[in-house]
């Protein structure tokens, strides 16, 4: 610790630690989304001279922070031509009969899919689709959910372009004076992680996976018999009035839970089955699906989802569903600025010309009134819109649209056209000079050119909260070695490190950033740690780069927490799993991965 110590008497380290614990804490309360904790970060460093504007902001012109924009419109032109209708063609085939064996398919191809095409829109993709095969198979989502978005995770490492987090490590190599990532850098050891992996997920017991759908009793294997909170009112001219709840026609015909009770300023709770309805009482329902569209078209009720659209109007007239309005299913993902807000204080009707219906938040009972409950990351609503408005939500990064829409890829006939420049991107930095950036852009150019992409799809396929957050942390890198930050806590590292076998220290390292991952995004671990890690490269006799590849799989092998990785939280929801589900599912693969990684890192890159 003396080595810290030191490094703190200069005033840019204390400063830069300052910060660093600043971001760590904003990080892991979530008190401001990721990429406003990265901008505060960098603006800080800039404000107070530790880093000069041009070095500050230079990770928002890499190389790598251009490649992942490109890479984001090539990845939606893939999806729109119908790139993977062949493999939901195949998953929904009578072949695949049993969960292990579309487990086995999800391992075998879909995760080198996820090598080269960002994984969050592969399971974005696939979720409707599997979620149909269990419901035609009778099977519970989350005996599969969590394996699709394990083997994404594992897919994500055979290439630098299957994951993001791959092309932050290559920009802080690069800046740091390492020299940038290839395409297939880590390829060699990506392969046998990917393969024991795959190995895990057909071996695991499949008692690890819980049968959500048969333990609970408020939820069937049905898509439809999901379970959702809404509110309705009962208006003054429904022959509910004066009718106990137990004895009403609405808890007889449908299939309801009523949850609470509110009349006027009053709110009463269960047990309420003798209650007598009134006039303008409000209902809070736990109901499924099938259940919530057929109340939709009730007189007896009316839904209450319209009535936060004014501050002014608290009732809702007897309606129908509108022509031409599509119900679909949305998720908040990490990261969505949707999160932290009401629906109300959102105004959410008329930001998205998009009613809704319903509030599904995992095995989570929601006593809030539906338009001030306050959205959480993960929670599903079921929205009533019309298609182009929920064409519309598909390209937004605050919600994920879970259902497939009919007719959603109007450029299916262009799908051998946008196959084929994808392959053309990956194949040309390999056998020419042309560097990868350059590959990647000329593939964005050529999906809109040849029609695979529209102009106004490109702009809005780039998720800009990714773009500010990675150019924002790769400063830090930049700051903790141009303070002598990272020389300093390297140093205090290698100390309690010093006479461990490198198989050992490198198992450390590998350890601490998985588990950091856990609490903060996998890209700040990256930011924060990659620089320390470097500095220990020349102690054990290892090139700078077998230390940074290390933190690279130790962030993106993230399997123990459903934050750690964007698809954990993707699948948590419609797996309707609980917390520990996750851990306990992923602590044999964490295992496997903190034994692999470091024996892979010495075969691969030798003792020099």
């Amino acid at each position: 610790m003396n080595e810290l110590s030191d490094a703190l008497q200069n005033p840019q380290a204390l400063i830069t630690l300052a910060i660093l614990l600043l971001a760590v804490v904003l990080f892991i309360t979530g008190a401001l989304a990721p990429e406003l904790t990265g901008l505060l970060s960098v603006s800080l460093l800039m404000a107070s001279g530790v880093l000069t504007p041009q070095t500050a902001l230079a990770g928002f012109g890499s190389p790598a922070l251009i490649t992942l924009m490109g890479l984001f419109a090539v990845s939606a032109a893939l999806f729109r031509s119908g790139a993977l209708d062949r493999l939901r063609e195949l998953i929904a085939s009578e072949r695949i009969k049993t969960p292990r064996r579309l487990i086995g398919l999800l391992a075998l191809v879909v995760a080198p899919i996820s090598g080269v095409v960002p994984n969050t829109p592969v399971v974005a993709s696939l979720l409707p689709v599997i979620e149909a095969w269990c419901n035609k198979r009778r099977i519970s989502p989350s005996r599969v959910l969590l394996p699709l978005s394990f083997a994404t995770v594992l897919g994500g490492t055979l290439t630098l372009l299957g994951s993001s987090v791959n092309l932050l490590v290559s920009d802080i190599s690069e800046q740091l004076g390492y020299g940038s990532l290839e395409l297939f850098s880590f390829t060699a050891i990506g392969i046998p992680i990917w393969l024991a992996g795959t190995a895990y997920l057909l071996l695991a017991p499949q008692s690890l996976l819980p049968d959500r759908g048969r333990n609970s009793n408020l939820l069937t294997s049905s898509k439809d018999q999901t379970s959702y909170f809404t509110e309705v009112t009962i208006p003054a001219d429904s022959h509910l009035v004066g009718q106990s709840i137990r004895n009403s026609r609405l808890q007889r015909r449908f299939d309801v839970d009523v949850l609470e009770l509110q009349r006027g300023a009053e709110r009463l709770l269960p047990p309420l089955a003798d209650r007598k309805l009134e006039p303008d009482d409000r209902l809070l329902l736990r109901v499924t699906r099938a259940d919530l569209l057929r109340l939709q078209q009730e007189h007896t009720v009316q839904l209450a989802a319209k009535e936060f659209k004014s501050s002014r109007d608290f009732s809702l007239s007897k309606t129908k569903p509108e022509e031409g309005q599509k119900t679909v299913e949305v998720l908040l993902p990490a990261g969505s600025t949707l999160a932290g807000a009401s629906l109300r204080e959102l105004r959410f009707r008329q930001r998205h010309n998009a009613t809704v219906l319903a509030l599904r938040r995992g095995q989570q009972t929601v006593q809030e009134r539906l338009g001030q409950a306050v959205l959480r990351e993960g929670d599903v609503l079921l929205l009533q819109a019309p298609l182009d408005s929920v064409r519309g939500l598909q390209a937004s990064n605050d919600l994920l649209v879970l259902d497939q829409l009919e007719n959603d890829l109007p450029t299916v006939r262009r799908k051998p056209l946008a196959i084929s420049i994808a392959i053309a991107m990956l194949i040309v930095p390999t056998i020419s000079p042309i560097p990868l950036v350059s590959a990647v852009l000329l593939a964005a150019i050529g999906m809109v050119v040849s029609g695979c992409l529209r102009p106004g799809e490109l702009q809005r396929s780039i998720r800009l909260d990714v773009i500010l957050l990675l150019g924002s942390l790769s400063s830090f890198s930049v700051a903790m070695q141009k303070s002598g930050l990272a020389d300093a806590l390297a140093t205090s590292l290698q100390n309690s490190l010093d006479g461990w076998p490198t198989y050992l220290a490198l198992l450390v390292i590998f350890l601490a950033t998985t588990m950091l991952t856990q609490v903060i995004s996998n890209a700040a671990s990256v930011a924060l740690l990659a620089p320390v890690a470097i500095q220990l490269s020349t102690g054990m006799q290892l090139p700078p780069t077998a230390l940074l590849i290390t933190v690279l799989f130790g962030a993106s092998q993230s399997f123990l927490t459903p934050m750690g990785y964007q698809t954990n939280l993707m699948v948590f929801g419609p797996g309707r799993y609980r917390f520990l589900d996750v851990t306990r599912y992923g602590a044999g693969l964490t295992a496997l991965m903190t034994l692999m990684v470091p024996a892979l890192i010495i075969w691969h890159f030798g003792n020099s």
